[in-house]
């Protein structure tokens, strides 16, 4: 069996994800041919023709990144796995008779924030695709309150709404107060990429949270996250997301049914 697939996103480039499928691949004797489509190459892009060519030439289907995980969910419509149908974001498609869509950015940071007795309070930067997906499983986790911000209020507002209780969106000057308060903090945005350098909170009101998660892990290292370890936060990096991640992709891919834990160690070396 051999597995042809590729990455659909912007700023591509650092993805250890085609690199982690090969391990997984060589450890099935499976082939694989994985392909990069980086939209910010190119001047104009069409999502849904895209993927419609892509499963017209026989691929096992897609990985979809920052900014087309709403693209992708609408695309597969019907088909989204009944574990994840209702949180309006993909970022897996496997083609065969029919499109299936899958999370596994949810499944994936369920099993990575397991470590986490209590969620608590949430303060969530971002309200994007992936922030549907976090947001998804800290209600599944049974977060007692998630403040979201982001600069397009209506879009934290959308997503507040989408998740019900005990999610909310925050203005922009209620986002310290908010961080204060928090028991945990979570980035959601790019911002900490090396194409996008920064930080989406306020350095400085690093003290009292008691964890942090950076959805970014290309570098692992962000400002955010050195300053949350600084500070002496619990945190978890976008690396810890990314095996969960790049293990549930494989599964969707194959069919397989994978344990995690047997293939987690095997893509550490990948850290970047």
């Amino acid at each position: 069996m051999s597995l042809i697939a590729g990455l659909i996103g912007a700023h591509i480039s650092r993805t250890r994800l085609p690199a982690a499928l090969q391990i997984l691949c060589d450890e099935h004797g499976m082939g694989l041919e994985f392909y990069l489509i980086d939209t910010a190459e190119k001047s104009e892009f069409d999502f849904d023709a895209t993927v419609h060519g892509l499963r017209n030439r026989g691929w096992t289907g897609v990985t979809v990144t920052h900014p087309f995980k709403t693209n992708a969910a609408r695309y597969a419509e019907d088909g989204m796995h009944p574990e994840v149908e209702h949180l309006g974001a993909c970022n897996t498609l496997v083609f065969g008779e029919y499109v299936t869509g899958f999370n596994t950015d949810y499944t994936g940071f369920l099993a990575a924030m397991e470590p986490v007795d209590e969620i608590g309070s949430v303060v969530m930067a971002g309200a994007g695709g992936v922030a549907r997906a976090l947001g998804a499983a800290l209600v599944k986790r049974g977060a007692r309150d998630i403040a979201i911000y982001d600069t397009d209020r209506v879009r934290a507002e959308d997503l507040a709404f989408s998740l019900g209780p005990p999610a909310r969106a925050i203005p922009s000057d209620a986002l310290a107060e908010a961080m204060r308060l928090a028991d945990g903090l979570v980035n959601a945005t790019p911002l900490g990429m090396a194409e996008y350098p920064g930080a989406a909170f306020d350095l400085s009101l690093l003290d009292r949270q008691g964890w942090a998660f950076d959805a970014v892990y290309t570098p692992t290292d962000t400002a955010f996250l050195q300053a949350a370890s600084a500070a002496g936060l619990q945190i978890f990096t976008g690396f810890d997301l990314f095996r969960h991640m790049a293990i549930r992709s494989f599964a969707a891919y194959t069919g397989l049914e994978v344990e995690p834990e047997d293939f987690l160690p095997l893509l550490e070396d990948l850290r970047p």
